[in-house]
């Protein structure tokens, strides 16, 4: 077995330090923060050796190929030029689910008989589409539960937001203009223009992608009241996250708004070296990524190995440069688009990221909606408790006819 020395731990950790301190001052802290990271960790990296981890990473990857499922390909264009990758799970006449290499799907199709007559009219109505939005640092493949179990019942669009998973970066980014939620909401609406330009959407939004459906409100009200059939709104938030304390103490809290947003544009400066910074400290950022995406210690070691190929792909110039965007989001205003609609809201207990008092604000708006609060869960859901979240929104999608009931 391949081991790992302390003075490889240590020197690993100096090196990481020393490339951060060319960041500035708030890089140094970051680096004396890698470092004690890096000794904590120690003790297993002594024992547990580099390649016993990487075959154990493998195996988790084998045992459970999440992200595996893919649809039809498509690419929007977002008004500053960016294309925006997004796939399509369409429904056959026969009731299975058009996809590359995929089977006949179980079910039947979404809206058939008198029920779609019903919803939808009498003139061969385009069919309903559920449009599923990621949140920050993930990709489409962060709904790989939800979008296995509704395969077949209904048309579903998983797109990629700008810069993750297979989207493009972001043009007006790269051209150094600041990324704001409202972009994300032009962006989602590119993606319907391409995706699903007729007939009725159901709109399902994860942390970054419920505030994308906010914008998209903001924006276009009228598309709103026209074709949305329903909502989902999942570990989101409406604005004020300049106030979430992540779980730390009032002094630890502080300490993180002062310096992060300076020590994320530095590292975001120096992506190549943090980058090799992340990849020598794996076991630091693997326990970091599992505290704050799921609120349960019995997580199912594959999922939790998923979330971490998710997070870990996002470039940390772009986990930089979308950073500030919800320090002002505010979109509380366009919350009262969406009444009178079936809406169902969605958090766990214990979300550090976007706590469910955030959920219960949005609620307040909306008091009409169902508010679900999901015990022993955290910002991951969706993949924490993912027959929760997919029966919530069976039963939202069976409300409006849009899939038959059982």
């Amino acid at each position: 077995m391949s081991e790992t020395s302390a003075e490889d731990v240590v020197t690993t950790a100096a090196v990481a330090a020393a490339g951060w301190r060319r960041a500035g001052f708030a890089g140094a802290a970051i680096g004396v923060i890698a470092a004690g990271a890096a000794a904590g960790v120690a003790v297993e990296r002594l024992t547990v050796g580099r390649g016993m981890r990487k075959k154990a990473r493998l195996a988790l990857d084998a045992s459970g190929p999440y992200g595996s499922l893919r649809g039809l390909p498509g690419r929007a264009v977002a008004d500053d030029g960016t294309e925006l990758y997004y796939e399509v799970d369409e429904i056959e006449p026969d009731g299975g689910t058009s996809r590359p290499g995929g089977g006949p799907g179980v079910g039947t199709p979404a809206g058939s008989g008198p029920r779609r007559r019903r919803l939808f009219g009498s003139k061969d109505p385009a069919p309903l589409t559920v449009v599923f939005s990621h949140g920050y640092c993930l990709g489409q493949d962060s709904w790989h539960f939800q979008r296995a179990a509704l395969r077949g019942l209904v048309r579903t669009v998983h797109w990629d937001q700008r810069s993750h998973g297979r989207s493009e970066r972001g043009r007006a980014q790269a051209g150094g203009e600041a990324l704001g939620i409202d972009q994300l909401g032009r962006d989602l609406k590119a993606v319907l223009d391409a995706a699903a330009p007729e007939g009725p959407l159901v709109l399902v939004g994860h942390s970054m992608g419920g505030m994308t459906m906010m914008a998209l409100a903001d924006r276009y009200p009228e598309l709103i009241r026209d074709r949305v059939a329903a909502v989902a709104f999942v570990g989101t938030s409406s604005g004020r996250l300049g106030e979430v304390n992540f779980g730390l103490p009032v002094a630890g809290v502080n300490a993180v708004r002062r310096v992060l947003p300076g020590v994320l544009k530095a590292l975001g400066s120096q992506a190549e070296l943090v980058e090799r910074g992340r990849r020598a400290t794996a076991d630091l950022f693997a326990g970091l990524i599992k505290r704050y995406s799921f609120g349960s210690r019995d997580v199912d070691p594959a999922v939790a190995r998923f979330a971490e190929r998710l997070i870990e792909s996002t470039p940390i110039d772009v986990v930089a440069e979308f950073y500030p965007a919800f320090t002002d989001h505010d979109k509380s205003g366009a919350l009262p688009a969406f009444r009178g609609l079936p809406v169902l809201i969605l958090a766990g207990d214990k979300d550090l990221v976007t706590p469910s008092s955030h959920s219960e604000a949005i609620a307040d708006q909306l008091p009409e909606a169902e508010l679900v609060i999901v015990p022993d869960a955290g910002h991951l859901v969706m993949l924490e408790h993912p027959e929760t979240v997919t029966d919530r929104l069976a039963d939202l999608l069976v409300r409006i006819g849009a899939v038959p009931a059982g």
